[in-house]
This record gives structure tokens, C-alpha cells and sequence, in this order.
């Protein structure tokens, strides 16, 4: 898995399950990619941790829109 940071401009949303979209906080966030899905971590203005994954079309509509500003590719980890 690589790992990528990244910015969140405007409005990006999760799911949890079947439950209502929720937004990912504009700023910083660390970006783990897997060959279906992103996995996005973050802090909000309350330093609370934030954690999820979405698939990986949505992902690429964000950044096509330019809601997510990659700012710098990280390392791949062992076993990629």
C-alpha cells in the first residue's frame, strides 16, 4: 500500500454503512491507496482523529474536481 498527503478543498463526504454522507474537514490529510478503495486520516479544528475509506472512483472524482490537492507522494510499504 503507498501513501500519499494531501489537502481536502470544498466539499468531501463518507458514509458510514447505510447512514447519511458526513464531511471530511478542508486541510490536511494522510492518504493510503489500496487497488479498490482510499483510505483518508485527518485531525479536525478539535485535534479529534479522524479515519475512513472511500471508494476508489470517488477518490478520483474529487480530485478531478479538485476538492483533494495531493501535496506529496509517500513510500510504499513492505509487501507492495
Amino acid at each position: 500500500m503507498s501513501t500519499a498527503y494531501a489537502t481536502i478543498h470544498g466539499l468531501v463526504t463518507y458514509r458510514e454503512g447505510d447512514g447519511v454522507p458526513l464531511t471530511i474537514p478542508e486541510g490536511p490529510v494522510e492518504l493510503s491507496f489500496a487497488s479498490d478503495s482510499v483510505t483518508l486520516s485527518w485531525m479536525d479544528d478539535a485535534r479529534t482523529a479522524g479515519l475512513t475509506a472511500i471508494p476508489r472512483d470517488d477518490y478520483d472524482r474529487y480530485v478531478r474536481e479538485g476538492k483533494i490537492t495531493i501535496l506529496s507522494k509517500g513510500v510504499e510499504s513492505a509487501g507492495d
